[in-house]
């Protein structure tokens, strides 16, 4: 595949460093002869919405994902906090490697699902306590995952010192960890993260050996971004935020150009460094 490089068009500027994560000076480094690309999903290729399950895909999504296999030699995955069998219905008929609920159960390659072996007796009850919660605040939505929960409170922005308090203040074990995204708080065992998933993904086929390159949008991501980085590979943030991704990219409309560009195989003007 050819390069691309990332256009000033599209370019939002040098990433704000995360506990004095080093930023890249440079402009933006070709995309890769060879990437293992790896790409979340809310938020970065499709725009959030109310709900979760009210997001749509664009056509324009529609046809980066029915190019990216062949541009890539396969190594491509979806890395997402929403469960496989939420990403394969909103992915249809894209048959992709998919990462779900943050790495905690992910298809490989070869059609394999591994789901990582997690305690979860302790979910009954902060399921219970978030039930009730949700129930005294109307607009709260919780989506229960199956090996997490999250507590959404997109429809009630005024409520989110509240939530934020009241999940602070559940008793979890320390196998258990609180994660916050935009506008939604969520709980799952600590053992397995995104970047522990893409590493896995480089270990195994077509992925190993090539470069990794990972673009998300939210906090979850971050330790997507250490492990890319730690690879030697690109990190993209979209949206604005500190981070420790090494680039960062204005919104979906902007990755989605990005990925066609590259894709296309079209050299384009370089990039201004991000600031």
């Amino acid at each position: 595949m050819r390069c691309g490089i990332l256009s000033s068009r599209a370019f939002a500027g040098r990433a704000t460093p995360l506990y004095g994560a080093r930023v890249i000076r440079a402009p933006l480094p070709p995309w890769p002869p060879e990437p293992a690309v790896f790409l979340d999903l809310d938020g970065t290729l499709i725009e959030i919405a109310q709900r979760p399950d009210e997001v749509t895909r664009s056509a324009r999504l529609d046809v980066l994902l029915a190019r990216l296999p062949g541009a890539t030699s396969n190594a491509v995955a979806i890395v997402s906090g929403r469960t496989v069998a939420d990403l394969d219905r909103l992915l249809a008929p894209h048959g992709l490697p998919v990462a779900g609920i943050h790495g905690l159960e992910r298809r490989r390659a070869d059609g394999k699902v591994i789901r990582a072996p997690v305690a979860l007796d302790w979910m009954q009850g902060a399921r219970d306590a978030l039930d009730r919660f949700a129930e005294t605040h109307p607009g709260l939505l919780l989506e229960n995952k199956g090996a997490s929960l999250a507590l959404h409170y997109r429809s009630r922005p005024e409520l989110e010192d509240a939530v934020q308090q009241f999940v602070a203040d559940l008793d979890l074990p320390g196998a258990a960890e609180r994660l916050q995204g935009r506008k939604v708080v969520e709980i799952k065992p600590r053992q397995m993260n995104k970047g522990a998933a893409i590493r896995a993904y480089m270990s195994e086929p077509p992925f190993a050996g090539r470069i990794p390159v990972f673009a998300g949008d939210d906090v979850t991501d971050e330790s997507g971004f250490v492990a890319v980085n730690e690879l030697g590979g690109v990190s993209v943030k979209v949206g604005t935020g500190a981070t420790a991704a090494s680039w960062s990219l204005p919104g979906v409309s902007d990755v989605l150009d990005w990925l066609t560009e590259a894709v296309s195989g079209r050299q384009s003007s370089t990039g201004v460094p991000a600031a």
